[in-house]
């Protein structure tokens, strides 16, 4: 089985730092005291020496360890079964909305705390969660060809224009041109060669949906058939033209910022992860973990990943920024080389604008 934690060395470093994300990778077990925890438990820690590793409860268990009583290794965790009850109360009536005050009510904790354990936990508050499952519900509803007005009532949205209004975050454009399955929207693209590849880069009249490299334009122009399925898609360098001129500069190290608009559509969670790497500074990086913690979601890291590789637009939103807690650069949509060499290249532009001129460069 694979795990995130595949040496004894690595599971001692995640139970020094009782790291909550370890909890169900393995477990521990202390040969003085007899007992088994999860790496999380907030028990006084053992010596490394008295702790033997094991894949799974019942692993330790046959080698004649019990359950620590403090951090209940048998069983959920406490806290992610207040979250799981509060989900399940979610899932059980898609069309109902229910308050934070009730949902607290229904799963016996304060709503400050349920709201904090909810974020924690899955990354978005209830009210965003509830709006996911409304917008799956809709999809789901549309892509059968349901009416647009039916489809809304049975995803919970209370009216016409109260679905409207969250359409765009939700589906990406209208509900009518989702039912088509992009039927009506009109896609306009063009590539070019630069030094990392072929890039790609496609618009619509609201701004741009997909900026993409590769090896090959005819891979990239499949992909973005597939992406934008049924809309009309239409080559037009021209208009794609002075797109591509900026990524051009900002490669050439001659600009460090975009001035694009954007028609990207996502969750809420994605787009705060999104905004994030907006902000960190051209030719600096930032882990997974530190972008996790700056969203207030210090248990997020994984969900920050998942972000960071659906983003649509390269350099746009910078996710080539973020590398992980080590160093090592992790994965990236377009491919490792493309990560480094960005890195490098920005790394090395910023440092030649940081120093200072002579007067033989101002001349």
């Amino acid at each position: 089985m694979k795990t995130t934690y595949p040496t004894d060395a690595e599971r001692w470093t995640a139970v020094a730092g009782r790291d909550t994300q370890a909890d169900g990778e393995f477990f521990y077990a202390v040969k003085t005291t007899g007992v088994f925890c999860r790496p999380s438990c907030a028990s006084r820690q053992p010596r490394r020496e008295n702790v033997d590793f094991f894949a799974t409860a019942d692993e330790a268990r046959a080698a004649g360890y019990r359950d620590c009583k403090r951090c209940q290794p048998g069983g959920l965790p406490r806290e992610l079964a207040i979250v799981n009850r509060a989900c399940a109360a979610l899932d059980a009536d898609p069309q109902q909305r229910l308050t934070l005050a009730q949902l607290s009510d229904a799963v016996h904790v304060s709503p400050f705390h349920l709201q904090r354990l909810f974020k924690r936990v899955v990354g978005v508050s209830p009210r965003q969660y509830q709006a996911a499952r409304r917008g799956a519900a809709l999809r789901d509803a549309l892509q059968r060809g349901d009416g647009v007005t039916r489809a809304a009532a049975d995803a919970g949205y209370s009216s016409a224009s109260r679905l409207y209004e969250t359409a765009a975050s939700e589906l990406g454009m209208s509900p009518s041109t989702y039912r088509r399955k992009g039927a009506g929207l009109r896609v306009h693209y063009a590539s070019a060669q630069t030094t990392l590849g072929f890039v790609l880069v496609a618009a619509t009249g609201k701004g741009i949906c997909r900026i993409a490299f590769g090896d090959d334009t005819g891979a990239l122009t499949g992909e973005l058939r597939e992406a934008f399925a049924n809309a009309e898609l239409i080559e037009d360098r021209a208009r794609i033209a002075p797109f591509i001129a900026q990524i051009e500069a900002y490669l050439q190290g001659t600009r460090q910022a975009f001035d694009l608009p954007l028609d990207v559509a996502s969750t809420a969670f994605r787009q705060r992860v999104w905004d994030a790497l907006q902000r960190i500074p051209y030719g600096q990086t930032r882990s997974y973990t530190q972008i996790a913690e700056s969203l207030g979601l210090p248990n997020a890291v994984r969900a920050v990943a998942s972000a960071c590789a659906s983003n649509p637009v390269a350099l746009a939103i910078p996710c080539h920024r973020v590398i992980q807690k080590g160093g090592a650069l992790a994965g990236y949509r377009w491919g490792l080389p493309r990560k480094a060499a960005l890195l490098e290249a920005e790394a090395q532009h910023a440092h030649e604008a940081s120093k200072p001129q002579t007067v033989d460069d101002a001349a």
